[in-house]
């Protein structure tokens, strides 16, 4: 199996966009782990992806703005919601390297039940809040339902990263999710520009979504602290995994 190269732009770019949506003002929390303590949460037909041996776990806030169907335009209130995910990194048998959602938190219930009924993706409804003060944002996010886990972050934003790395785009440079659904296991590919990253300091951590996931209580501060203003996404037509 030939996987797919860790790169900044996408290797299959969208012929037909399905849905569009903006990922804006994100933080990315990463700490890595050992691939077999996280195989058994994957898809069927998905294994750990890895870098230098090492997968990782990621916890993500930030802001959706402008989520709709096809092409566009967006949805500007509906749309527009806060979302804090926690994430593992895979690759299929077609060599497709992909993100593995164990849990979405949302603000709004409307897409809470949209990605629960269509896609399958484990949303959770929740109290969120993103609050920017010069430089450091601030997200917190506690559920309304079971399993009343919170999550609070606050970083500093620093100056843009020149030259990511290859950690760095392993850990955003991703160009699809799978996801099981009706039995079987999905790609669900998108295409958006280069991350514009920057470096960032945490300031604040108190998460309870990670182990909440039913992922291991994280060993220590992450390893990878990120900041983006965002991009505009594509995502095209889902196919099965084999």
């Amino acid at each position: 199996m030939t996987v797919e190269p860790v790169t900044p732009l996408t290797p299959r770019p969208v012929m037909r966009s399905t849905f569009v949506q903006e990922w804006r003002e994100l933080t990315f929390l990463h700490w890595p782990v050992d691939p077999a303590a996280v195989a058994g949460l994957l898809p069927a037909g998905t294994r750990p992806d890895t870098l230098d041996g090492a997968s990782y776990v990621g916890l993500v806030p930030f802001r959706m703005r402008g989520a709709g169907l096809l092409a566009g335009p967006g949805v500007p209130y509906l749309g527009t919601f806060l979302e804090t995910n926690v994430r593992l990194y895979s690759v299929d048998g077609d060599g497709r390297r992909g993100v593995v959602f164990r849990s979405l938190d949302a603000s709004r219930l409307l897409p809470v039940l949209i990605g629960r009924a269509s896609v399958r993706l484990p949303y959770l409804w929740s109290r969120m809040r993103l609050r920017r003060d010069g430089d450091v944002v601030h997200y917190t996010c506690r559920r309304r339902w079971r399993r009343r886990a919170a999550s609070r972050v606050a970083v500093r934003v620093g100056r843009p990263l020149e030259a990511p790395g290859e950690l760095e785009h392993f850990l955003t440079a991703r160009w699809g999710l799978h996801v099981t659904g009706y039995g079987r296991t999905w790609y669900l590919p998108n295409e958006h520009p280069v991350w514009p990253l920057h470096h960032a300091e945490l300031l604040e951590l108190d998460d309870g979504l990670v182990t909440a996931a039913g992922l291991p209580e994280p060993a220590g501060p992450p390893v990878s602290i990120l900041y983006s203003p965002g991009v505009p996404v594509r995502f095209g037509a889902p196919s099965l995994v084999r």
